[in-house]
């Protein structure tokens, strides 16, 4: 292995818990070309906080290698709210919640990443133009069996505990924002998993490599 794609692993790898897969990131860094690496943050909140910045400086670290940053703001997304490791449904935010928020995340993230080297994007952009029946084409990629997967809605179905439709919805376009982007590398909290891995699985998409750290909040 070249000994600068080796050195960039060991950087990306470092204080993070899992890489996937590691030898398709392996062949987009021999490639040479600056990676699109997406982040996504949903501004359910007015600020970010202190889990953000493990997933931000991660970024940095990236960024100065030379890479492309997306941060995505899930203005769109914000107002399903994902319900991972809560036991009942998010009560939905407002578009003016959400985007109030969303302002204070464009002032907040340059305090870490490089303005320049950063695209913030707003996945509002693409999911509004989704026609009724361009969002069931994308539900049709995934099965009901595949979402009891997620721990969160095993625990809550095992439970009896109610689980709306639209909470589905969220990963699947967790995974349609990472083909939207073009995305070669997604990060997110160990959390995200599953979301993560949605950008994989539709059938539509090409493939997205990911990675999680261990506190990191996506």
């Amino acid at each position: 292995m070249n000994k600068s794609i080796k050195s960039q692993l060991e950087i990306i790898k470092r204080g993070s818990s899992e890489l996937l897969v590691e030898t398709e990131l392996e062949s987009k860094l021999i490639s040479g070309h600056p990676l699109r690496i997406k982040a996504g943050f949903d501004p359910t909140a007015p600020d970010l906080h202190l889990g953000h910045t493990v997933l931000l400086n991660k970024l940095r670290q990236l960024q100065d290698m030379g890479h492309h940053i997306l941060f995505l703001i899930g203005d769109f997304t914000g107002m399903i709210g994902d319900p991972s490791g809560k036991n009942t449904t998010r009560p939905p935010l407002t578009r003016e919640q959400v985007a109030e928020n969303a302002q204070s995340y464009t002032i907040q993230v340059f305090k870490i990443l490089k303005p320049e080297h950063t695209e913030v994007v707003f996945n509002s952009t693409w999911m509004d133009k989704l026609t009724a029946a361009d969002l069931i084409k994308l539900a049709a990629t995934h099965t009901v069996a595949r979402m009891l997967e997620r721990d969160d809605f095993d625990k809550r179905y095992r439970n009896n505990q109610a689980i709306a439709i639209h909470e589905f919805l969220y990963p699947l376009i967790q995974g349609y924002d990472s083909v939207a982007l073009r995305a070669d590398l997604e990060l997110g909290g160990t959390d995200q998993k599953f979301n993560l891995l949605m950008g994989r699985g539709c059938k539509i998409f090409w493939s997205v490599a990911t990675m999680h750290t261990h506190d990191a909040a996506a």
